[in-house]
């Protein structure tokens, strides 16, 4: 049971939620919402399910077992459920029951339906088929061993070689918005099931002479995370967003007409966050691995091979 939950929001209209385990269960949803919710069959292509222990007694409690299932992605697989209709209360009883191990995310159902589901709070540990769409640091300038990307892609394909790919499509000089024009066109023949997006520094750049206003740039990214996510949802893919890495300033404020500062940067890094948590996106932050770290960087952005190994474990982690 996740600790702090505050379950005074109002009610308000139904929210579809997929369920393939527990919250079936009658007895389940009278323990959790005093009654048995509205409910329709359904189905999710693209997953799997897999058991995940449980060690929380108040879940054990309520649902009488010590087992609970997971969803993995995996192509040609099909999971059968049902679509709850739950108002905001009964929502937030659900967030407070599932364990840390979920997370609540957007799936697209069989129906063409957008729904929420309980997904492996881990992203990348869940992954399959995975896009990675940015700039030229996901691309991995300034490592002849291709980056973080490259060294994440012979891992996850180690890990399962029948099943597993990485797609770094990643273009050196990209921000948020040239991605977010750029990437539904990319997907249909990879197929993923995970969008990966390094939201890099480029985002934070200024020319040289410029003012710093802080609100329309902030606006703009917003937007093309909004792009971002539905373009995801469409093709059955979880959005995973990787914020900026840590920047020397004193070393790039004149670079190639452009102007980094750390103020700016750290305005992207909170922007995003707030950004992932208010709209259910998976954030992974990428600044404090390199954080005064000023030797693994070639110019004062992009990693040295050094410095990608630890953007790399830095993820690995995050995966496990």
């Amino acid at each position: 049971m996740k600790k702090g939950l505050r379950l005074t929001v109002t009610e308000a209209r139904p929210h579809t939620l997929f369920s393939f385990g527990t919250l079936m269960d009658e007895r389940v949803q009278t323990a959790l919402f005093g009654r048995a919710v509205p409910s329709s069959s359904a189905s999710l292509v693209g997953y799997t399910t897999r058991p995940l222990p449980i060690t929380d007694p108040s879940v054990i409690a309520a649902s009488g077992l010590d087992v609970h299932l997971t969803l993995e992605c995996r192509i040609g697989s099909v999971v059968e459920g049902a679509v709850l209709r739950l108002t905001d209360r009964e929502l937030a009883a659900v967030d407070a029951y599932e364990v840390d191990d979920y997370a609540r995310r957007r799936v697209l159902l069989t129906s063409g339906e957008s729904a929420w589901a309980y997904l492996d709070a881990k992203p990348l540990r869940a992954a399959a088929r995975i896009v990675i769409v940015g700039d030229s640091i996901a691309y991995g300038r300034c490592d002849p061993h291709g980056g973080w990307a490259a060294r994440l892609a012979a891992t996850h394909i180690a890990g399962n070689e029948a099943d597993h790919r990485v797609f770094n499509l990643a273009i050196p000089g990209s921000t948020l918005a040239v991605v977010s024009e750029q990437t539904p066109a990319l997907l249909d023949p990879r197929r993923p099931d995970t969008l990966l997006v390094a939201a890099g520094i480029n985002d934070s750049a200024l020319p040289l002479g410029a003012p710093q206003a802080q609100g329309d740039w902030l606006a703009r990214i917003a937007d093309s995370l909004g792009s971002l996510a539905a373009t995801a949802l469409g093709h059955q893919a979880r959005l995973v967003v990787a914020g900026p890495t840590w920047l020397d300033e004193e070393r790039t404020r004149d670079y190639e007409g452009l102007r980094f500062t750390r103020a700016r940067a750290l305005a992207l890094r909170e922007s995003l966050r707030v950004w992932c948590d208010e709209n259910h996106v998976d954030y992974l932050d990428m600044w404090e691995p390199l954080c005064e770290k000023t030797d693994l960087l070639v110019d004062g952005l992009h990693p040295d091979p050094e410095g990608h190994q630890v953007l790399h474990r830095h993820l690995s982690a995050l995966s496990r």
